[in-house]
Order: structure tokens, then C-alpha cells, then sequence
């Protein structure tokens, strides 16, 4: 509710007669709302969000419970509200009412899906929420480097992979510029990445990112937005939902103008379920949330850590919060006892009661505050009393969300995933070029190969076919050779049967002849010797002698 100009939020007082508000000038100083399960922190933290939105201040908020969806509808009336109503004197003052709201949700599930782009997010923040050590974390800065000196734009966790690989596949080349990449460290990047995607990064980065002056609109009845992170299944996944609280925080402080202390708040953050935040985190992202705490309270952003015990919170950064609200806290351990202690000191005594007492016998509803005063001053602890919301408590009809959603403006802008031409895309067409490349290059040398075999088959049919002439000339002079040698054989032989023939007819005739010649004288002689028989007988005689003499001759 609002006062006088302030946030009146809670009533102290044996008659709760006593307004307990904060300063709308000092809520950009932070603070915290604590306490165990069960003992207001809801209903806390829809009167501060209400009482801010009434003053036209935007309140991010993150519901993990479902429970906070009830901003959009008007409180019910009932017998319970009736009493708190009458018990805090709030006849004339209290209206239900609904509250301007809009419902992201990073899986597009509940709400208007929020994203953000890797390059947004930036390497020194993403590094820290992917736990890299300072060695990964400078390697992860110089991947960015490369990508920007190559105008590669990384808009989701496929692009900043295909990055990764591309340096891990061109160490040797990029080591001259940007020095020694271990190939090892790119891999335990990937694998962070891909731990991360399994918390659902692949759907939180991307386009279009979310644009935070969207988160600083009011409603038609000037109301601040409240902006309500669907985070039932977010905070499941506390990786990725630290990564987005810091981001969230961080670009705020880079993107909004210095305002120092204005009359309100320009936005109040409550980060809900905070121990999240900081049991995960890793020195290096301790610091720089307690650096985003400091700085941003000069940008006008309030932030407001609600968890169950203030021992959640780093002390550097409960440094930084100076609006105290603490509901009850159970303590049944000595170390739980020392919590609630440290709890107590924490506030300025109040000499009507002890704090640590008082802190463990609370009732529902009710908290022990301090809140700055106009000058900065913490005041005195407080035995306070919260007021009851005016919109309604409890979660909302899923029919009643869906329309909530479909008719915000901002579901246009926002539903539709675009995939853009980025690094990703890049190296993909670089890989088809590369492959085609090389499978021209492959089809160029295998035709160059079966040219060759071609050519040698060519060539070794060529010297087959040579040889095979070679040798069936060498062949047919041989058959000329052997044929003209029998040809000249059987020309002597014919030569040498006609000489024999000839010689044997001359010796037949010669052997005749001289066998007749000497019959003749045989006769002759033989016929003077023996008359009739020496004629026969010498006849004969003659024949053979003629005819043996010839011979002899024919044989010399």
C-alpha cells in the first residue's frame, strides 16, 4: 500500500497503531526478505511488489512456487481477510485489485519465452556460470576475440560450439596471433556447454533476445509492470537459472543511465530462492555479484535476496543490503542457534525485546525489520506485522495464464524463435565448401588415376602388341628363312637326284653299250677259239667285262 508517499507495508505495536514503510528513495539500497518455510515471505514480498507497482515502479520477480501468478486477479473476499482487514484499521484503504502483469518463462512454457544471445551475455559472465577456471575463462575470451576479428556472431550455444571446433581445428594457424590454445581446454568448454544446454541453455540463448526496457512499462492505469519469471521448473536447473539472474542484473547496470538516489526506484529485483545463487558459485562469480550489488543501486535498480536464512548470503554482499526483513527462524542445532544470532546482531537493538528471542517465537505473518530512514540511517529493530495483499493469493486457473499471455503485446515480439545467420550457419556452409572441395579434389585425382591406369593399360597393350608383332615377324622370317632353306635343300636334292639320274642313265647306257661292244669281241674271239660254243661263251664273257669296266669308271 502506499502512505504518504511511502511503501506501507507492515504495522507494529502492542495495537498495531505504528505504520512500518520504506522509503521509496532508499529501496535502490537493497535488501533481504528471510525466514523458514511457512512464515510470510510470500505474502511479504506480494505487499512490497504491489506497493511498488502502485507507485509506478516495475518489479521483476522470479516464482518458483506457482503462487505468485495471483498479481493478475483481484483478491478474494472471505471471513480470514475481513479480520486482517478490521485488525489493521484497513477499512478505508484496502481494495482488491489485480496488478499489471507479464509472465516470461525461459522454456516458453508458462510465459513469454525469454532468451538472451551469447554475445550479450559475454564471455566473462558466461565463463563464471559455466564454472571455467581462470585458465578456461581466458581461453573462452580469446574464442570471443576470434569470432569478433572474423565478424562470426555467436547468438546460441551451437554457434559458440561450431566456434570452438573451428579454433580446435585450426590451432596451428590462429596459436601465431592469439597464442597457445590447449586443444584439451576447448573440449572441457564444450563439455560445460553442453552440461548447460541440458539445463535448457539451447533455449535460453538465442534470438530474439529480450530487450530489458520492455521490463520497465506500466500498466493503462500507470501501475509499474510486474514482471513475474515463471521458474517451477527453472529452479530445478540452478545453473542456468544463476545464469540468467546475473545477467538479468548485469545488463541492467551496463544499459541503464546513472541516476544516483531519486525520489523511487527506476525497477525493484527480488531474487527469490537466492541460496541458489550462491551455493553454486564460484569465487570468481561471488565477486562479481557483490560487484553488480554495489554498483547498480546508482543506476536506480533495487535488489531484494529472499531465502530462508540470512547465513544464504555472502557477507560482502549482505553488506550491500540495508532494508531488513526477517520472519521467524528455527533453530534446533548449535549451528542453527549461531545462525539466528548472527541473524540478530545484524540489527539495531531494540530494547523492548531480545532480537534472537524474538526471531524464533515469530508467528506466521510476522517479522522483525529495520528500514533506512531518510538519511541513510538503518533504524531501530522492529516487531512488525505484514498486511494482507489486495490481489489475489495463491495460483491462477491455466486457462486464466494463457490468456494473461496470448494478449500481452509482448507475446508478438517475443514467441517466435528466430534462427539467424550466424556462426553456426557460417561454418556449416564452410564445411559444405570444404567437403565440396575435397570431393572434387577426390574426383579430379581419381580421374587423374584412371587416366593413368588407362594410359599404362594403354601403353602396355601398345608394347603387348609390339612384342606380338615383333615375334610373329620374328616368327615369319624364321618360317621364310626355314622354308627358303628347305626350298634350297630340295632344290639341291632335285639338283642332286638329276645329276644322279643323269649319271646313273649315262652309266646304264654306257654299261649297255660296253656290254654289247664286248659280246661283240667276246663272240669274235671265242669263235676263232671254239667255233659255235666258243662264240656263245666268249660272247657272254665280253658282255661282263665291258660292262664292269664301264662301271669302275663311273665310280672314280
Amino acid at each position: 500500500m502506499i502512505d504518504n508517499g511511502m511503501v506501507y507495508f507492515a504495522k507494529t505495536g502492542d495495537d498495531l497503531s505504528e505504520k512500518i514503510c520504506l522509503n521509496p528513495k532508499m529501496a535502490n539500497r537493497h535488501g533481504f526478505i528471510c525466514g523458514a518455510t511457512g512464515t510470510g515471505k510470500t505474502v511479504t514480498l506480494k505487499v512490497l511488489s504491489e506497493s511498488f507497482s502502485k507507485m509506478g515502479v516495475p518489479v521483476f520477480l522470479s516464482d518458483v512456487k506457482g503462487d505468485l501468478s495471483g498479481f493478475i486477479m483481484a483478491g478474494q473476499d472471505n471471513e480470514n481477510m475481513q479480520g486482517r482487514i478490521k485488525k489493521f484499521g484497513l477499512e478505508e484503504d484496502f481494495e482488491y485489485q489485480k496488478f499489471p502483469s507479464t509472465f516470461y518463462d525461459i522454456y516458453g512454457e508458462q510465459g513469454i519465452p525469454l532468451r538472451t544471445t551469447v554475445s550479450e551475455m559475454g564471455p566473462l559472465l558466461l565463463g563464471q556460470c559455466l564454472g571455467l577456471n581462470a585458465t578456461q575463462a581466458d581461453v573462452l575470451s580469446v574464442i570471443f576475440k576470434i569470432a569478433d576479428d572474423k565478424n562470426l556472431l555467436l547468438y546460441d550455444t551451437k554457434d559458440l560450439k561450431a566456434m570452438l571446433t573451428y579454433v580446435s581445428e585450426n590451432i596451428g594457424e590462429l596459436e601465431l596471433e592469439y597464442g597457445h590454445i590447449a586443444k584439451a581446454t576447448i573440449t572441457t568448454i564444450i563439455r560445460a556447454i553442453v552440461a548447460l544446454e541440458g539445463e535448457g541453455a539451447d533455449q535460453f540463448f538465442g534470438e530474439p533476445g529480450i530487450d530489458i526496457t520492455d521490463f520497465f512499462s506500466t500498466g493503462d492505469n500507470g501501475y509499474g509492470m510486474i514482471n513475474i519469471l515463471s521458474s517451477e521448473t527453472l529452479i530445478n536447473k540452478p545453473k542456468l537459472y544463476t545464469a540468467f539472474m546475473l545477467y538479468l542484473m548485469s545488463e541492467m547496470f551496463e544499459t541503464l543511465p546513472e541516476v544516483g538516489d531519486a525520489e523511487k526506484p527506476k525497477m525493484v529485483f527480488f531474487f527469490d530462492e537466492a541460496h541458489l545463487l550462491f551455493n553454486s558459485a564460484t569465487p570468481a562469480l561471488l565477486d562479481k555479484i557483490a560487484q553488480v550489488v554495489k554498483l547498480i543501486r546508482s543506476k536506480g535498480v533495487g535488489i531484494y535476496f529472499v531465502t530462508q536464512s540470512p547465513a544464504d548470503i555472502p557477507n560482502d554482499v549482505m553488506a550491500q543490503l540495508s532494508n531488513k526483513i526477517e520472519h521467524a527462524l528455527r533453530a534446533y542445532t548449535p549451528k542453527e542457534m549461531k545462525a539466528v544470532k548472527t541473524a540478530a546482531e545484524s540489527f539495531r537493538e531494540n530494547p523492548a525485546f531480545d532480537t534472537a528471542e524474538l526471531l524464533q517465537s515469530l508467528g506466521t505473518g510476522e517479522a522483525v525489520v529495520s528500514m533506512l530512514d531518510a538519511k541513510g540511517i538503518p533504524g531501530m529493530a522492529q516487531h512488525a506485522y505484514i498486511l494482507p495483499p489486495e490481489s489475489l493469493m495463491g495460483t491462477i486457473t491455466d486457462a486464466a495464464r494463457k490468456d494473461a499471455i496470448l494478449t500481452n503485446p509482448l507475446a508478438d515480439k517475443y514467441s517466435e524463435t528466430i534462427d539467424s545467420d550466424s556462426c553456426y550457419e557460417f561454418m556449416q556452409r564452410r564445411k559444405a565448401q570444404i567437403d565440396e572441395e575435397n570431393q572434387n579434389a577426390a574426383e579430379a585425382a581419381a580421374k587423374a588415376k584412371e587416366e593413368e591406369k588407362v594410359a599404362k593399360e594403354k601403353a602396355k597393350e601398345e608394347e603387348r602388341l609390339a612384342k606380338e608383332q615383333a615375334k610373329a615377324e620374328e616368327k615369319a622370317a624364321r618360317e621364310q628363312a626355314k622354308a627358303e632353306e628347305k626350298a634350297q635343300k630340295e632344290a639341291e636334292k632335285a639338283a642332286a637326284a638329276k645329276g644322279k639320274a643323269v649319271k646313273q642313265g649315262v652309266k646304264g647306257v654306257a654299261s649297255t653299250t660296253s656290254g654289247s661292244i664286248g659280246r661283240e669281241i667276246g663272240k669274235a674271239v671265242g669263235g676263232s677259239v671254239g667255233g659255235s660254243f666258243g662264240k656263245t661263251l666268249g660272247g657272254n664273257i665280253g658282255a661282263s667285262l665291258g660292262r664292269n669296266i664301264i662301271g669302275t669308271l663311273f665310280k672314280l
